[in-house]
């Protein structure tokens, strides 16, 4: 697909400069830029890298001379990340489905399809599903018994979606994301070791003559799982079902890859939880709460509100809103800078202490001697 310089700066809101005419059919970092792709160099540093390309058209940062640059024309953009936003989607084809039901597809005859809808190779979508219209649906992707997803939603190849799951409209799930499984929920027919360590915040009790009645018992999980509308999940996230209410995700939430929420989850508007974090059974995540890579919360635990956590850190009581916290156990950014810094100062501090202990000690004998001589 081609576009003109023109077409892409009206669409994105911005200015360009030069000949608007010329047609680009990909973008490219400067570097090795071929000569129909528009080269994004919306930085200064980036500038270099167009002489060492073919590209006649870039994307530049405000006030560039583009002229110097030797360009034909260009693009300013004041805020290149967002400008970033809607060039790619301007530029991705998406999965190209065709609208209909690939010959492969088992659809029970009890679901619903809606108009324009596309169900790729391999789908089975079972007894009482809902599929909104403009929906697209990739090979080898299943949709389990009474889910309901809404318009104009993008699965990818490899999404498993449980039963009695409700999905809002523009929703999109990358490859291998598992959404509805059974929650990770086991009980023991008496109190278990788990169970009194946690009441006594550290003793089990007889576990050794009691073990013998600690099997896991399973407890179902009916309540399904309920997102909101512009929800994005990335490759192998997993959601899993609550178990009488449902877990739930709000309007405009971004999960990135291999996020793992617990039964009975309940996550806000507008948040964004990054690669690998995992929130632990009935945890409630306020609206627009931002959690870095490799992030863990507790179960049973509040996080307000904007709240925004560095990564890896590990949240195991309540956070107010508003807070920005960091380290395992998490506490506030600036008080675990003082904590790291503390830490790293403590080495010396040991070596100051031994050399103060071998001073004062030499210092007793000298002061011994004396006594003695008197």
């Amino acid at each position: 697909m081609r576009h003109t310089v023109k077409d892409i700066a009206t669409a994105l809101g911005l200015e360009a400069a030069g000949a608007v005419s010329f047609e680009i059919t990909h973008a490219a970092e400067p570097v090795g830029a071929a000569a129909d792709a528009l080269a994004l160099a919306m930085n200064p540093a980036y500038a270099e890298g167009l002489s060492q390309g073919a590209a006649q058209v870039a994307m530049l940062w405000e006030g560039a001379d583009w002229q110097a640059l030797g360009l034909k024309a260009a693009i300013f953009a004041p805020r290149p990340r967002f400008a970033m936003s809607g060039l790619t989607q301007m530029l991705d084809h998406g999965l190209d489905l065709v609208p209909g039901v690939h010959p492969t597809a088992v659809i029970d005859s009890t679901a619903q399809i809606g108009a324009h809808a596309a169900i790729g190779p391999f789908v089975v979508i079972n007894a009482g599903v809902v599929i909104g219209e403009n929906a697209q649906i990739a090979s080898h992707a299943s949709v389990g018994r009474n889910s309901t997803i809404g318009d104009n939603c993008l699965i990818h190849p490899g999404v498993r979606i449980g039963a009695n799951v409700r999905i809002g409209d523009r929703f999109i799930a990358q490859a291998g994301g598992v959404i509805g499984a059974d929650g990770f929920s086991f009980v023991t027919p008496e109190k278990s070791g788990v169970e009194k360590a946690r009441e006594s915040l550290g003793d089990q009790g007889d576990v050794a003559n009691e073990g013998a009645g600690q099997a896991w018992i399973r407890i179902h999980s009916l309540g399904g799982v309920e997102i909101g509308d512009d929800v994005e999940t990335g490759g192998n996230v997993t959601i899993d079902s609550g178990t009488i209410r449902a877990t739930r995700i709000g309007r405009g939430t971004k999960l990135d890859n291999q996020v793992h929420l617990g039964h009975n989850v309940q996550v806000g508007e507008d948040c964004l939880l990054c690669g690998q974090v995992g929130i632990a059974g009935s945890t409630k995540i306020g609206n627009r709460v931002v959690m870095g890579g490799q992030c863990g919360a507790s179960d049973n635990i509040f996080i307000g509100d904007d709240v925004v956590a560095g990564g890896a850190s590990k949240i195991f009581t309540k956070v107010p809103a508003g807070r920005v916290i960091l380290g395992s156990p998490a506490v506030k950014m600036e008080t675990q800078v003082e904590i790291n810094k503390s830490l790293r100062r403590l080495p010396r501090a040991l070596k100051q202490l031994a050399d103060l202990k071998t001073a004062f000690a030499s210092l007793q004998e000298t002061v011994s001697k004396t006594d003695e001589n008197k």
